[in-house]
């Protein structure tokens, strides 16, 4: 069975990991000790790690790392909400953490790079290499898969769960079980040095969107201005197929 390790194993990491469990040895690491009994209760090798912001002279190389054929970083390295925090050496923890790893490798990002425009937006508006918390890491692992993705929803997480502001607005949502379907697609085709928009290609305003999760009628005007990323250099270059391309029906 090959193996596949998970950097940073939360919320996103764990729906992957359950996903691919059947096809792969899950390796993950985790900042809590807690999380490392429950991914061994699971079947998956756990490490305890954390990549603090300062330079961690201790920081050894994964010694699992030798052993994976692909590994998925799902660890921020842009601040939260664009906060100005130095991540620099939060970035060299995590690349002294990857050593001379050779396998197939994904950085998890955010369409949080492209500017707060009302158009859309595609991969080529925001080259890699000019965003400072993608470039890092194709500064030595210049094959790295660069998965840009939406707001993360499904299961528990559906927008009429939240304090929502903005109920105009056109949304851009994935669910994670789209997510897991891309990297499992990605995985198979052996994909290097890929750039993709993972996102839900319709986009309702958030206000059909509560409404629908709430069985409840959307009487007002269908938004058709804003913000939206788009997914198409994804769906036609892995020739993929959404399982949840609405958010508003992220719930069913």
């Amino acid at each position: 069975m090959k193996k596949l390790g998970i950097i940073g194993c939360g919320w996103l990491g764990n729906h992957v990991a359950d996903r691919l469990s059947n096809q792969y040895q899950i390796f993950a690491t985790t900042t809590t000790k807690s999380k490392v009994d429950e991914f061994e209760s699971k079947g998956f090798q756990a490490t305890l790690v954390d990549f603090p912001n300062e330079l961690d002279s201790e920081m050894k190389a994964w010694e699992a790392a030798k052993e994976l054929d692909a590994i998925i970083i799902s660890v921020p390295f842009s601040g939260i909400r664009g906060a100005q925090i130095p991540m620099n050496d939060k970035r060299e923890n995590l690349l002294n953490f990857l050593g001379d790893f050779q396998g197939q490798l994904f950085l998890m990002s955010s369409t949080g790079v492209y500017a707060q425009e009302d158009r859309e937006f595609t991969e080529d508006d925001q080259p890699a290499k000019d965003v400072e918390s993608e470039s890092f890491i194709l500064e030595k692992f210049s094959k790295t898969n660069i998965l840009r993705l939406a707001g993360l929803m499904g299961g528990a997480r559906l927008l009429k769960n939240y304090n929502i502001s903005g109920l105009d607005q056109l949304v851009n949502h994935i669910h994670y079980a789209d997510i897991a379907s891309v990297i499992e697609k990605m995985l198979e085709n052996h994909s290097e040095s890929k750039v993709y928009n993972v996102v839900a290609p319709i986009h309702p305003n958030k206000e059909e969107v509560i409404n629908a999760q709430q069985d409840l009628p959307y009487d007002g005007e269908r938004t058709t201005v804003g913000r939206t990323i788009s997914p198409e250099k994804l769906i036609k270059e892995l020739d993929f197929e959404f399982q949840y391309p609405d958010p508003r029906y992220f719930h069913l």
